[in-house]
């Protein structure tokens, strides 16, 4: 039985033109099958599409179709749906990612979308096509998002769970806005993501790949939280919330809502290789000197 496949969850303004090592992944987890283009958060569609064909191509994807729709019910649209059928790619660009769930959300789209991702495909977003990934996302945040009323959301596609997700973190400012965010919903993790940097998510583990960092904000352990006071207008007051900072090679575990740092995975993987190494030259120690057996055939 498949698996589901990586998803690949992106801050915006990834790099286009020099290594592209985020863009290089989503090439690569393609395997030379086809990639879907997602378009429906931008307003500039065959521009989004035009931009990233172009780069896809270059990086070795050859079979690379767009999904868009204008309205709610062309998701519905057999003719349209067909694109996703045996994808091992599903890019979604950026944009606004209250137009892809209000568009897409609960339709036979999104469940083609999903269907291709539990077969094994890879699901990758930037931007806006980052924050529908997960259960819930913010849309229509006002100001800074440190005023009890200033938060507004909806759902998302809940591929990630469990999660809220914002993206180009560090460069406009949004950790204000996530902590309210978390505030709103402390059973749930806030992750930032920065511009050029990805988290890949397989299973419950976060790998940090690009240039920036991730913000994990966790909400679980907070002792006092003035979020439910009727004045809208009032400043966020919140106590002991955890904040975690990562950089490309670390790694997070979503179940124990702890960091793995780049050491740890190092000795991890070394050990796994010594293992393995200590393994072959036992099998092989095993067989040294040994004569076939009268009559039977060599070993």
């Amino acid at each position: 039985m498949a698996k589901p496949g990586p998803l690949i969850v992106i801050g915006g303004k990834e790099d286009k033109e020099g290594d592209r090592e985020i863009l290089c992944r989503v090439a690569d987890h393609c395997g030379g099958g086809k990639m879907v283009i997602v378009t429906v958060g931008s307003g500039v569609p065959d521009e989004y599409f035009a931009e990233y064909k172009q780069i896809f191509r270059s990086l070795g994807v050859k079979d690379i179709q767009q999904f868009h729709v204008t309205e709610r019910v062309q998701s519905s649209d057999p003719k349209k749906l067909a694109c996703f059928e045996g994808a091992t790619a599903i890019f979604m660009t950026g944009g606004d990612q209250l137009r892809i769930a209000s568009q897409m959300g609960d339709t036979p789209a999104e469940a083609a979308l999903r269907k291709a991702w539990e077969a094994g495909a890879v699901i990758a977003g930037t931007s806006a096509g980052a924050s529908v990934m997960s259960d819930i996302m913010m849309v229509g945040v006002r100001r800074d998002g440190m005023r009890i009323g200033d938060m507004h959301m909806a759902s998302g596609f809940g591929l990630v769970r469990n999660v809220i997700i914002d993206q180009h973190f560090a460069e406009r400012g949004r950790i204000s806005r996530l902590i309210s965010a978390v505030s709103h919903n402390p059973r749930i993790l806030g992750i930032g993501v920065d511009e050029d940097t990805a988290f890949v998510l397989e299973g419950e583990r976060l790998l940090i790949v690009g240039a920036g960092a991730v913000y994990v904000v966790d909400g679980e352990q907070v002792t006092h939280s003035n979020i439910g006071e009727a004045d809208a207008k009032n400043a966020l007051s919140v106590y002991d919330l955890k904040l975690h900072v990562l950089r490309a090679g670390d790694q997070f575990d979503l179940d124990s809502r702890r960091p793995i740092p780049t050491e740890a995975v190092a000795a991890s993987a070394a050990a796994a290789t010594g293992a393995t190494k200590k393994a072959g030259k036992k099998r092989a120690g095993n067989g040294k000197g040994k004569e076939p057996a009268a009559g039977g055939p060599p070993r």
